[in-house]
């Protein structure tokens, strides 16, 4: 019965390859549960009709789907080169000017962004992916600052920038996120994404912004700079924060290196099921089927790691948005996640001795009951997604089947571990009601040569207690 589900989800980015209703429909048809829009590209007019295509697509298969905004935050990028193209040679002294002007082909370059407002001399910069190194040797002026090229390369016009050591202040929200933010709050989102998040404090403001607006959306931390993962006690205060984690491993390899990735990956896995939050794994799942018709053999490995640690969602990015195979690589990605989590199965988390939470203790004991009958699976009777969620941070090895009366609540879950969601008008006994339901539809299957479906349902009284009662049924 397992087999018919994949608890990682996966999470595709919309993009020119994926831009119209019946590729949309097609990549959610293929087993995409939650949909990125990247605020980075595209105009408001897009985004609306993109929103329009996936909620029809999700309405045409009958199941739940996120969407999640992802905001730009502070991308520094070069401006506008001459030819496109500057060729770069190590000792060079390059100034980078925010002030607009025309590019000569010389060493002052255009920079969106006036650095010299936070950084310092001595701090190292990035261009183009790392593929230039340099160091900060002079804040030339108000608008300007100067810096030592470290290696022959070249950058291209638009490319972005890192600059690991240099202190933004909290300064992550830009005029242009701001008005994203805005706008997106009387659109039909369920998730926002933030980007370069380096304290917990970012994630309550874009909380308290998304509140002054009415928006129900949840908040997920990109997690992609030096200061983020400074520290354990940094990092755990971010994953507590927010809503969700998002480990950005493009940005975190240049900020921080390459090498800390995976372990930085493991670590917020862990610490996500800790404190029952979603955790995104994001960059390169499977960037050779951009260009290719199947992924390459360290590509499966990386899918297949994320999910043998446990995260809630795959991410694909330009796969998905720019590829030329972005069905195929959806399929791709589904058949990894499928044969993996049939092969392994992830440990009970260990809980601190403190952790006296209601949810967590009701959600742990309904997830070994459930395991010690074998049962076919779980339900889970909700309001506001807490029971759920708590219930997937315990990674139990069999389906989570959840239901609600709230759409938001609905469309959020469909990212989280295991959840398949579904809406229904509030009952006493909905949970039960549903798996009627769909055992008569054959959505739920009895394992062979039985003749009724075991489900352990946890449930509540919405207007009193909350989630109070475990409950085992026959069906």
């Amino acid at each position: 019965m397992s087999r018919l589900f994949k608890r990682t989800k996966i999470l595709a980015t919309i993009g020119p390859a994926t831009n119209s209703a019946e590729k949309i429909s097609e990549i959610i048809m293929a087993g995409v549960n939650g949909c990125r829009l990247n605020c980075s590209h595209g105009s408001n007019e897009e985004r609306d009709q993109q929103i329009k295509w996936i909620r029809d697509a999700a309405a045409k298969k009958g199941r739940s789907v996120a969407i999640l905004q992802d905001l730009q935050g502070p991308k520094i990028r070069l401006g506008a080169l001459k030819d496109n193209r500057l060729d770069l040679k190590k000792g060079d002294e390059v100034v980078l000017e925010s002030q607009e002007f025309e590019h000569d082909g010389g060493l002052t370059v255009p920079v969106q962004y006036n650095l010299a407002e936070k950084c310092q001399v001595g701090e190292p910069l990035s261009m183009f992916d790392g593929r230039i190194k340099a160091e900060i040797i002079e804040i030339v002026s108000e608008t300007a600052i100067k810096v030592r090229i470290l290696n022959d390369g070249y950058v291209m016009s638009k490319k972005g920038l890192n600059l690991p050591d240099t202190d933004f202040g909290g300064d992550i929200l830009t005029e242009k996120d701001l008005s994203d933010i805005e706008y997106g709050a009387g659109c039909d989102y369920d998730y926002v994404a933030l980007s370069f998040v380096q304290t917990a404090e970012d994630i309550l403001k874009l909380k308290q912004l998304l509140l002054s607006y009415g928006s129900t959306a949840k908040v997920i931390a990109k997690i992609e700079t030096k200061k983020a993962i400074a520290s354990e006690a940094n990092l755990e205060s971010i994953v507590k924060a927010a809503d969700g984690i998002m480990v950005a491993r493009g940005d975190m390899a240049v900020e921080a290196g390459a090498e800390v990735v995976p372990m930085v990956q493991r670590k917020l896995i862990a610490l996500c099921r800790k404190h029952a939050k979603l955790c995104i794994v994001a960059t390169q799942m499977m960037a050779s089927m951009v260009d290719e018709p199947e992924p390459t053999r360290a590509e499966v490995s990386d899918v297949a790691t994320a999910v043998v640690q446990g995260a809630d969602v795959v991410m694909l990015s330009d796969e998905t948005a720019n590829g030329s195979y972005p069905v195929e690589t959806v399929m791709e990605m589904k058949k990894v996640i499928l044969f993996t989590q049939n092969h392994s199965k992830l440990a009970p988390i260990k809980r601190n001795d403190d952790d006296k939470e209601v949810y967590p203790a009701i959600s742990s004991a309904a997830a070994r009951l459930a395991e010690e009958i074998d049962a076919d699976v779980i339900i889970c009777q909700t309001a506001s997604g807490v029971t759920a969620t708590t219930m997937a941070g315990e990674r139990p090895n069999l389906p989570i089947v959840t239901v609600t009366s709230n759409v938001r609540v609905a469309n959020q879950l469909a990212l989280i571990y295991a959840n398949s969601a579904f809406v229904r008008p509030y009952s006493e006994d909905f949970g039960y009601d549903l798996a009627v339901e769909l055992k008569g539809s054959g959505y739920l299957q009895t394992r062979e040569g039985n003749k009724d479906l075991t489900a352990v349902i946890v449930s509540g009284d919405k207007n009193k207690f909350g989630t109070d009662t475990i409950k085992v049924r026959k069906i």
